[in-house]
């Protein structure tokens, strides 16, 4: 039998998924984390991680598998020496840089380029640049969470995928770096990491290291995918193929992507487009999601409050929920204050306020996204864990007025394992 396994690097841990060629699962893995993305640590803890999920697969299943995939969260970022040992903490998705690095990169990026944000991976990078005190010595590595992830499996230093490095500033339509990213890493600064290569995401990279092999039990030839961004691979396990079809992502944050034709990219919105085979995936994420749900309630408190919930009764709560100042989508605004009050005694009143305005926040994203020229909203796919509260799904239906559907496959570690099947982008669930 020949078997396929996705990895999935999400905000809150890690999942594992094996299918076999008609999209059967036949494993799966989790680890979850909560520690911070932002630590020294971190790189240790994701490979700790990693290999956890590996030693979870049965041993007659990894003889079987033929290829692996990995996503990773996008715009988490880390620099390496030439061994790939971490020489800096990581940056995580939603770290926010000094806004100046932005005013500068106008001058010479694209207008409305994703990179133009305070959270971009090249403005992470240019940060670097700035104020990494001491500079490290040697060459150094410019990688993303996923790419690093990856390099631990192939032992191939340097490389990535276009959907990781899109906020980077590669060019996903002509498939290079322009002129004007390669000026912009040349301004004065102590230090001049090595950009990724960039593949295709599916792309074969190599086989698995041969170490890892036998202590895992893989094929020596079972091969190393390029992989994806998260909300890409949980968009890849949706099912959705069709213009005006979209996947909302209600995981830590709330993730949109709705399927063109035409690119879609506007920065002072923070919307972006992922290059998806012959359409875009136009979207962007905001801040808020299921990491503000849980600091609040525990996930028992959200199953027991949540059926107490009348979703068809209108919410006069006028919230805009985040834990900390700084939301990236539909409103882009790195001063952005939460709002959370007032907040009732009842506890069903307040998760009820907290549920329809993420879902509002989803409803504007979308109509922004339509305003701007993306296809019509025709229907919803939901991913994450925030897809199986029916209450919240009735509340969005409300808000988006379309189709709200779970997704086949809620997992965005499915759509990696149908990545590493494929070796290209699909757009059907069933692989």
């Amino acid at each position: 039998m020949n078997l396929f396994l996705g990895i999935d690097f999400g905000t809150s841990g890690a999942r594992s998924v094996v299918i076999d060629t008609h999209g059967g699962v036949h494993a799966e893995g989790v680890c979850n984390s909560k520690e911070s993305l932002v630590t020294m640590e971190s790189p240790k803890l994701w490979k700790n991680g990693l290999f956890e999920l590996l030693n979870q697969i049965p041993k007659d299943l990894c003889s079987q598998i033929r290829a692996i995939a990995i996503n990773g969260t996008s715009a988490t970022v880390l620099l390496c020496d030439e061994m790939g040992n971490p020489v800096t903490a990581p940056m995580a998705y939603n770290h926010s840089c000094d806004g100046a690095i932005v005013e500068r990169l106008k001058a010479i990026a694209p207008p409305d380029h994703p990179v133009l944000s305070s959270t971009s991976s090249l403005v992470k990078l240019l940060w670097w640049q700035e104020n990494l005190t001491p500079p490290p010595k040697g060459k150094l590595y410019f990688l993303h969470q996923g790419d690093w992830l990856g390099f631990l499996l192939h032992d191939k230093l340097g490389i990535s995928d276009y959907h990781n490095s899109l906020k980077l500033g590669y060019d996903v339509v002509n498939l290079c770096y322009q002129s004007w990213l390669l000026r912009a890493i040349q301004w004065e600064g102590k230090i001049r990491p090595i950009l990724p290569q960039v593949l295709t995401p599916g792309t074969c990279i190599s086989p698995i290291n041969g170490e890892l092999s036998d202590r895992f039990g893989f094929r020596r030839d079972c091969i190393i995918r390029a992989g994806t961004t998260d909300s890409i691979a949980a968009f890849i396990a949706s099912g959705a193929s069709y213009p005006g079809e979209a996947v909302t992502s209600l995981g830590s944050t709330l993730v949109l992507k709705l399927l063109s034709p035409r690119a879609i990219n506007v920065a002072k919105y923070g919307i972006y487009s992922h290059r998806f085979g012959d359409l875009w995936l136009t979207g962007g994420a905001s801040n808020t999601g299921g990491a503000l749900l849980r600091h609040f309630f525990s996930d028992r408190q959200l199953e027991s409050l949540s059926r107490q919930i009348n979703p068809n009764i209108p919410c006069y709560l006028d919230y805009y929920p985040l834990l900390q100042p700084g939301d990236r989508f539909p409103i882009n605004d790195p001063n952005l204050l939460p709002r959370l009050e007032p907040r009732p005694s009842n506890d069903v009143e307040f998760l009820h306020g907290l549920l329809n305005a993420i879902a509002r926040i989803e409803s504007q994203g979308y109509q922004l996204l339509q305003n701007l020229g993306a296809s019509p909203l025709q229907r919803v796919y939901t991913a994450g864990g925030g897809s199986q509260n029916s209450t919240w799904t009735t509340i969005r239906q409300h808000h988006l007025q379309v189709p709200v559907i779970p997704s086949p496959h809620t997992q965005a570690a499915y759509g990696t394992a149908c990545l590493a099947m494929g070796g290209k982008l699909i757009k059907k669930s069933n692989c």
